[in-house]
């Protein structure tokens, strides 16, 4: 059985990749940070639905962390699959905050690099022993590193996500003579918990962002974890080095 590691699966984007993935017959590994009871949830979810996963803590902004839990991979692997190697890394833990360039604290921004930009790059490096040949990465970026996402106040937020877009193409290059494909998705706005449940705290913005979206509506978690799994999966096979956004046509 195949199995996929998929960060910050606790909740929105991340527990909808696992569950998807796991849909296709995969088996998952998926991370928290603070949110157990979250993904203990998406663990059962998958179970329910006949698929294999466990959840492991990480915290993906302390990459003295990382051996310590490439261990626990290399002993989940062993427990739950029999195998000493897994196929797909799902890069997408992180978190959002909205910050005007002219009040963004040096520790913010150092908190935004730490977890969207050196924790992925490092944790990946830490896990690509363990990452078969032929595998697949696909890394959470965002269109507000995008001309089509540029909106005020994520200046910080969206050049660490533009440092993944840039990090994407080179792992691309670097691990293609490995056979691993590497690829990100950009959403646009997606109705999930990040920057403190934003959406639920204040539903009166969500018209405005429907309205400039060319299909209508805010995105869901499922329309995210979907284009995650196929582009892990087999019909994403000759697609590499691609940052695909996936927003519904946000500002088309």
């Amino acid at each position: 059985m195949q199995v996929a590691i998929v960060t910050g699966g606790s909740s929105g984007i991340g527990a909808s990749a696992a569950m998807q993935i796991a849909k296709r017959g995969v088996g998952v590994i998926l991370t928290y940070n603070t949110n157990e009871a979250g993904a203990r949830e998406t663990v059962e979810a998958i179970e329910r639905d006949g698929g294999t996963a466990v959840a492991l803590p990480l915290d993906v902004g302390r990459s003295q962390t990382f051996p310590e839990f490439r261990d626990a991979v290399v002993a989940a692997l062993r427990d739950n699959w029999n195998r000493e190697s897994f196929d797909f890394l799902v890069n997408n833990a992180g978190f959002g905050q909205m910050s005007m360039f002219e009040q963004t604290s040096e520790e913010l921004f150092d908190r935004f690099m730490r977890v969207l930009l050196k924790g992925p790059y490092f944790l990946t490096q830490a896990l690509l022993p363990l990452l078969a040949n032929g595998g697949a990465i696909v890394n959470t970026t965002s269109n507000s590193a995008l001309v089509s996402g540029l909106e005020p106040g994520y200046s910080a937020y969206a050049s660490m996500k533009g440092g993944l877009i840039v990090l994407t193409r080179y792992l691309a290059k670097e691990l293609s003579p490995r056979g691993i494909r590497v690829n990100s998705v950009a959403p646009g706005s997606t109705r999930t918990r990040i920057a403190d449940n934003a959406f639920e705290r204040y539903p009166e913005v969500i018209p405005a962002m429907a309205a400039k979206t060319a299909l209508g509506r805010l995105g869901e978690p499922d329309d995210i974890g979907i284009a995650i799994a196929a582009l892990l999966s087999e019909e994403g096979r000759w697609i590499t080095a691609q940052n695909i956004e996936v927003d519904g046509g946000y500002n088309l």
